[in-house]
């Protein structure tokens, strides 16, 4: 016996005339569009954008003085801060649309782009500020490439150890070619004498290698080496080795190498827990150099008080949940590796500036992540959450609670050797009864 189907009547062209067709795909491209996002992708997301708008707030307040002593608008430092935030928003979310295999197929051409921009620096391109030959200017604006090496050396590293992924317990194979290329990479950042981005580097290095699943005694010839540089680029350079000693030395000159400290550590002490209110600071009237780029906290701690600073304390923490969790939940080793290592620079780099203001670390020229002021860093960091959304998106489906218990429940009773019997939902219905037939007549 056969089924036919009937199939609705056909225009001349082929299409459906009653529109039913693009109808249906219009509901299933909406259903995508607005289809629930995962719990992973709501923290990286909703973090982000509150550090970026908290940051933009902040860079405002703090530079309302020095614009208006430079001739400019009060407002000139958070509007270009704004429109850098905008572009960075973009780039996320356009990443987080992006599949995994995307990233994976371009982590070696991402890297010798940026290799190849950060070398720009020491052409007619390249300028220096702060002491660090770290800075380009095209067209008016100034970039700090080594920002977008920092996501490239995470993506990267990623990729080589996904490849490599069954020969990880082998030294060579775990050095060959990971250190010398990242060392490489490093190399053109220590040789424009930023040693605070290098730093950083080397903590997204270590980083991916630890959440790849490196033995930790692969990583002692590797910690050996960057302290021994570390220490070698200290006592070379007359500045950073008095920037050290002065974070040692208690009684330091306040008129010179610990001005910028003793300033920073003022402003953030001086808020108490609720903050002067913003806009009422008193350091940001050209008492603290930087202030709207590496302490930039220390304002936070000024204008809005302790809470304040836990308020952005808290939201790098969710945004580190979230990273976590996606480390966690994903099967693909890229993945864990990848966001291992951007997690690690984001968080890292956080507190090393914000140990910088606290002065528990010398002053290292690291800026804090979405908040300092700066496009290269901003969009950069912005990026590197749009990647984090991506692979958040690619996580595995999870089953609802009550089904992942019932789930649980029968494979233990399967082990255990036992059968569940369902529960009964109605009463059982009662016995028939039978007549016994007369065996004689009833007695008078």
């Amino acid at each position: 016996m056969s089924t036919t189907t009937t199939r609705p009547p056909m225009g001349a062209d082929g299409r459906d005339p009653g529109g039913s067709s693009g109808a249906l795909t219009a509901r299933v491209s909406l259903g995508r569009v607005f289809a629930p996002v995962p719990l992973e992708f709501l923290l990286v997301a909703s973090s982000a954008l509150l550090l970026t708008g908290f940051g933009i707030v902040m860079v405002t307040s703090a530079t309302t003085a020095t614009s208006l002593s430079a001739g400019k608008s009060p407002y000139n430092d958070g509007m270009q801060q704004a429109i850098f935030a905008l572009l960075g928003v973009a780039v996320m979310f356009a990443a987080s649309r992006l599949p995994v295999r995307f990233f994976r197929r371009i982590a070696w051409v991402l890297l010798i782009v940026a290799v190849l921009v950060q070398l720009l620096v020491f052409t007619p391109l390249g300028f220096e500020s702060g002491g660090n030959r770290n800075w380009i200017n095209i067209g008016g604006f100034s970039a700090q490439p080594s920002e977008l090496l920092k996501l490239a050396l995470a993506i990267w590293v990623a990729a080589i150890v996904y490849r490599k992924r069954d020969l990880l317990t082998r030294m060579m194979h775990v050095y060959v070619p990971i250190v010398p290329v990242a060392g490489l990479a490093i190399l053109t950042v220590l040789a424009g004498s930023d040693l605070g981005t290098s730093m950083v580097l080397v903590l997204i290095l270590l980083g991916t290698l630890f959440f790849g699943g490196v033995r930790l005694r692969f990583f002692v010839p590797l910690v050996v080496v960057g302290a021994v540089a570390v220490l070698l680029l200290a006592v070379k350079s007359p500045n950073r080795m008095q920037r050290i000693m002065s974070f040692i030395d208690p009684n330091c000159d306040y008129h010179d190498e610990c001005y910028q400290p003793l300033h920073g550590i003022w402003g953030l002490a001086s808020g108490g827990v609720f903050g002067v209110g913003l806009g009422n600071s008193t350091e940001k009237y050209s008492w603290l150099p930087a202030i709207g780029d590496d302490y930039i906290f220390a304002i936070v701690g000024e204008e809005v008080g302790l809470i304040g600073c836990v308020v952005v304390l808290a939201l790098f923490g969710v945004l580190a949940v979230g990273a976590f969790r996606v480390i966690r939940g994903s099967d693909d080793l890229f993945v864990k590796v990848a966001s291992g290592g951007i997690i690690v620079w984001i968080l890292g780099q956080a507190l090393i500036n914000i140990g910088v203001v606290l002065r528990v670390f010398p002053v290292l020229g690291v800026p804090l992540p979405f908040m300092s002021a700066g496009g290269s860093s901003l969009v950069s960091v912005l990026a590197a959450c749009g990647v984090l959304l991506a692979f958040s998106r690619s996580l595995p489906a999870r089953a609802p609670a009550g089904a992942a218990r019932k789930a649980a429940a029968g494979r233990r009773a399967k082990s255990e050797g036992t059968q569940t019997i369902p529960r009964r939902t109605t009463p059982p219905a009662p016995p028939a009864t039978t007549s016994r037939p007369r065996t004689g007549r009833k007695n008078k």
